[in-house]
């Protein structure tokens, strides 16, 4: 009989950096006296990221959802934006912020990326912009996505969330839309605590998006934008820096951690693993997930997941419900369970496992063989 985890076993830790250098950081802020307002944190911080990622034109924010909303804003759409059901809810939530109306789209049963061969079918009139997720960190299909924005003169937007240093044919993953976004919170393999940043391919929207981020200012007396307030401050951005430190030992780990979940899981019936687009040439090991087929492998995700709980591993249905389950979306056509059959069958599948460098191999064959035990249950 396996035994209870005495202590929990979450989907992910954050990373914590040498607390010593942190506090090294922090004398170094106290002296300069500023907290917020671009300061020195921040400026390093955005330079070494543009860095690590080979892009220009990037910003950095106080979080994902407050970039994704500014970025929208900043590239002045309007009326329709095809997108995902099947992301976090800061991706439909930033569309609707903007007076933007989702329109559904279904997608890939394989990689649960947005469905490239359904996209033209919800093209129209209104139109102006396609808002796809790289799903799990797997890049999209983006040189077909691209293709059908330069066809119908669309605007191609990505929700990177979990694609930190993902690369696609050895080219950041933010090389391929007109604005992509990143997050930075704590879950994220690469954190600065709460965070995010956009990548601009147009530095005229890039320059009207730093202005937006600051309340619409353009110098002491001008206020030209109707803005906000998304600057991220001093302290998180010495986070960052000392996390950035960090990030290639958390990824080996994660290597090593998601090759004994595949070794110990790829002969079992039922259980299958994200298919990753044959074009990832670097992964950012943001979280690693199965699928639960209910009638071959005997039992439910969801009864899967409530027992990992009896055994202190907390899992999660990732994402769960679908955004066009949402009360305020639900009522949309591009929402109803008969538009979206891949979605509605996927996110009754998905399960996201503990996954973080802290957590010991021995931990990850406990949970496997705890999670080849349900099936006799």
């Amino acid at each position: 009989m396996i035994k209870k985890f005495l202590n929990p076993i979450y989907i992910t830790r954050p990373i914590f950096p040498d607390l010593d250098k942190f506090n090294e950081k922090l004398k170094t802020i106290w002296q300069s006296k500023i907290l917020s307002n671009n300061g020195v944190q921040c400026q390093a911080l955005e330079k070494k990221i543009s860095k690590i990622l080979k892009v220009d034109n990037l910003q950095i924010f106080n979080n994902g959802t407050i970039a994704l909303l500014v970025g929208l804003k900043s590239l002045h759409l309007s009326g329709e934006v095809i997108t995902t059901p099947f992301t976090f809810p800061a991706t439909v939530n930033c569309l609707i912020w903007n007076n933007l109306t989702p329109v559904f789209c279904d997608i890939d049963k394989n990689t649960m990326n947005i469905d490239v061969n359904k996209i033209e079918s919800l093209i129209t009139s209104k139109t102006s912009a396609i808002l796809a997720v790289h799903v799990f960190g797997t890049p999209c299909d983006v040189e077909k996505i691209q293709e059908i924005a330069n066809k119908h003169k669309l605007k191609v937007i990505y929700d990177a969330a979990h694609a930190f240093e993902t690369e696609f044919n050895n080219k950041s993953i933010a090389s391929f839309s007109d604005l992509t976004m990143f997050s930075f919170h704590p879950t994220k393999l690469f954190h600065t605590g709460e965070g995010g940043a956009l990548v601009f391919k147009n530095t005229d929207v890039a320059a009207e998006s730093r202005m937006l981020k600051n309340f619409g200012i353009k110098n002491e007396e001008e206020v030209i934008y109707c803005g906000i307030n998304g600057k991220i401050n001093e302290i998180q951005s010495a986070l960052g820096l000392l996390v950035l430190n960090c990030r290639n030992k958390e990824r080996k780990r994660r290597k090593l951690i998601k090759d004994t979940y595949q070794k110990m899981l790829v002969e079992i019936d039922g259980i299958s693993f994200v298919e990753r687009n044959k074009s990832e040439t670097k992964s950012s090991y943001q979280y690693f997930v199965i699928r639960i087929n209910k009638d071959k492998f005997g039992k439910s995700r969801n009864f899967v997941y409530e027992e990992f709980k009896k055994y202190n591993v907390f899992t999660r249905k990732y994402f769960y419900p679908l955004c066009s389950e949402y009360p305020y979306c639900k009522d949309l056509k591009s929402a109803e369970k008969v538009m979206l059959p891949v979605a509605n069958r996927v996110v009754e599948e998905v399960l996201a496992m503990p996954f973080y460098g802290g957590l010991k191999i021995s931990e990850v064959k406990k949970i496997c063989n705890l999670l080849i035990s349900f099936r006799n249950l």
